[in-house]
């Protein structure tokens, strides 16, 4: 399956991290919300390429800038 931006994602799907492009400044605060590559998530709600998405009990907010930089695999 072809990998697709966090930003491109319907809510309701569980996808996987597959790749975070950026520079490192963005991977390290993504680390600090739980996020790194390998991780599985659920997107709640999409709206103009923001994304909120939930991991492990917790609702993460994204901005369009950085959820174009998350590369997923729907589940």
């Amino acid at each position: 399956m072809n990998p697709q931006t966090l930003a491109q994602t319907a809510p309701g799907r569980r996808v996987k991290l597959v790749g975070i492009g950026g520079d490192r400044g963005l991977s390290r605060r993504l680390l600090a919300l739980g996020l790194v590559v390998g991780s599985e998530v659920e997107v709640l709600h999409s709206r103009k390429g923001d994304v909120i998405v939930a991991r492990g009990g917790n609702r993460i907010a994204l901005g369009q800038d950085i959820a174009d930089k998350v590369r997923v695999e729907t589940l």
